[in-house]
C-alpha cells in the first residue's frame, strides 16, 4: 500500500520540462519537486503624471529593464500597484490616439456622477478595473516582443500624481 512522501511510485520520474521560462526539474527526493529559475530582475519605474486622465508612453524605460536584466528569452511581467492607475498595450505609433483614448475614458465614466465613494475618485477606480493592473510581454532575442505599432502605456486616471510601474523580468539569458 505504502504512502507517504518517500513513496516512489507517486512521484515524477527524473526528467526536465520547460513551461514557460519557469524549468522544473523533478527528482526523488522528499518533497519530489525542485524548481529552477531563470535570470529574474525586478525594478520599479517612477512616473510623474501632470493630468487627472493620462496615459503615458513608458516602453523606452520598460525596454531598458529588459535590457539591463540580460534576458534573451523569457517574459517580462508589468504591475502596477495603485487603485486608480493601470498599464496597457496600445498603438503608440501616433500619440493622438492616446490622447482619443483620454477622451473617451472620460466620456464613458464621467468624473462627477451619483457615485457614493467619500473621495470622489470612483471614475479613476473604474477605468483602472477596465484596463487592468497588469500586462505580460514576452522577450525575444532580448527585446520586448511588441508588434509593429505596439507600445507600453501607463495610464493614470486620477493624477496628477507620483506613481509606480513594478517591471519583472524573468528568463534565460543567451546560451
Amino acid at each position: 500500500m505504502g504512502g507517504g512522501l518517500n513513496d516512489q511510485r507517486h512521484m515524477p520520474r527524473p526528467e526536465s520540462s520547460v513551461f514557460g521560462m519557469l524549468e522544473l526539474r523533478f527528482e526523488r527526493r522528499l518533497y519530489g519537486v525542485m524548481v529552477v529559475l531563470g535570470s529574474l530582475r525586478m525594478e520599479t519605474l517612477r512616473v510623474k503624471t501632470n493630468r487627472r486622465t493620462q496615459l503615458l508612453d513608458v516602453t523606452d524605460e520598460v525596454a531598458d529593464v529588459v535590457a539591463k536584466s540580460g534576458v534573451h528569452d523569457g517574459v517580462c511581467h508589468l504591475f502596477v500597484p495603485h487603485t486608480t492607475a493601470a498599464v496597457m498595450i496600445n498603438e503608440h505609433a501616433d500619440p493622438d490616439v492616446a490622447s482619443d483614448l483620454e477622451g473617451i475614458f472620460d466620456r464613458m465614466v464621467p468624473h462627477k456622477g451619483p457615485y457614493r465613494h467619500a473621495e470622489g475618485n470612483t471614475d479613476s477606480h473604474m477605468k483602472a478595473v477596465m484596463t487592468g493592473a497588469s500586462q505580460t510581454i514576452f522577450i525575444e532575442q532580448g527585446r520586448l516582443a511588441l508588434g509593429t505599432w505596439q507600445g507600453v502605456f501607463f495610464c493614470e486616471f486620477d493624477g496628477p500624481r507620483d506613481r509606480k510601474l513594478w517591471v519583472k523580468v524573468d528568463g534565460h539569458r543567451k546560451p
